[in-house]
């Protein structure tokens, strides 16, 4: 078989499949039909001669010798690409739309109040941004990039990490004049903590605090039980019971004095926040873009929160 220019498209038009999971992402993604998409997909199925998808009316998978292909061969896309973009200039090429999966409490706290500075940098560039609790599936939701807390399970997904944010147990000034201060971690158990549900377990997470190679784990109840973060922010500052929170975003009401950190001695709990992306190894130009501002933003921010 000999190689030609029309294969190189077909390996493109594949790429992009994989990439937004449909023949209509594919097609939405390089600006032709869904009919012009399947038929570049049967010609470069025709010129292999091997099957690249199972294709039913509600799913489209890569078949074994298809994802075999796909991996060989991807590398190689992404090389031109990335030497296309180099030449054509780095700011030149951060345009078009760019997909964002982001946790609600980054996106609310510390994202939001930065995105002006981001549109005005690149203003070819159109942001959508869904904010939800978990990864999801990037590819079959035609995502190009996710910002998740908490350590990521192995997958074909690429994680970067881009920092380690201490967890504080704060508290309101107001719950303190009706509850009293406890000099402990101990003493919490005599206290009412807001509780936050895992959504991978479904169960509240438990409270444990660190120092150094010590850890304390600290059973604690209350009458609230939240999934949403910002929720158990404003609870906390209006009096409502003790609460464990990420530091990330909060500085600004531990320098105030409208929450508490209670126990500063127990510094060591940390807490990981990652950029995901599906798995190519050289990402689009608008995608580097994206990832090198989550990380100006978190280098930014201090490591203790104040």
């Amino acid at each position: 078989m000999n190689f030609d220019g029309r294969i190189l498209s077909g390996v493109g038009v594949l790429a992009a499949v994989v990439e937004r999971g449909t023949f209509a992402g594919a097609s939405e993604m390089l600006g032709l039909t869904p009919s012009g998409v399947s038929r570049s997909i049967s010609r470069l199925e025709n010129r292999l001669g091997i099957r690249l998808f199972d294709r039913t009316t509600r799913s489209l998978h890569l078949t074994d010798e298809g994802a075999r292909f796909y991996e060989a061969v991807v590398s190689h896309l992404e090389g031109i690409e990335e030497a296309a973009g180099a030449a054509s200039g780095a700011a030149g090429s951060v345009r078009g739309r760019l997909r964002v999966n982001v946790d609600p409490f980054f996106s609310g706290l510390v994202l939001a109040p930065h995105l002006r500075g981001f549109t005005e940098r690149y203003p070819e560039l159109q942001i959508e941004i869904h904010t939800r609790d978990d990864v999801g599936d990037l590819v079959s939701e035609g995502m190009d990039v996710a910002v998740r807390f908490g350590p990521q399970p192995s997958s074909s997904l690429i994680s970067r990490h881009l920092l380690e944010t201490r967890i504080l147990t704060v508290v309101a000034p107001s719950y303190l004049a009706a509850h009293g201060k406890p000099k402990s971690p101990e003493d919490l158990s005599r206290h009412a903590c807001i509780q936050f549900r895992d959504p991978l377990t479904g169960r509240p997470f438990e409270w444990e605090f660190q120092r150094g190679k010590q850890v304390l784990p600290v059973p604690t109840t209350g009458p609230l039980l939240l999934t949403d973060v910002n929720t158990m922010l404003q609870a906390c500052l209006a009096g409502a019971g003790v609460a464990q929170v990420m530091s990330l975003g909060i500085g600004h009401w531990i320098a105030s004095g409208a929450l508490i950190d209670l126990f500063p001695d127990w510094p060591d709990e940390t807490f990981p926040l990652y950029a995901i992306q599906p798995s190519r190894r050289h990402p689009a130009a608008k995608v580097r873009a994206f990832l090198d501002f989550c990380a100006e933003l978190t280098r930014n921010e201090p490591p203790d929160g104040c």
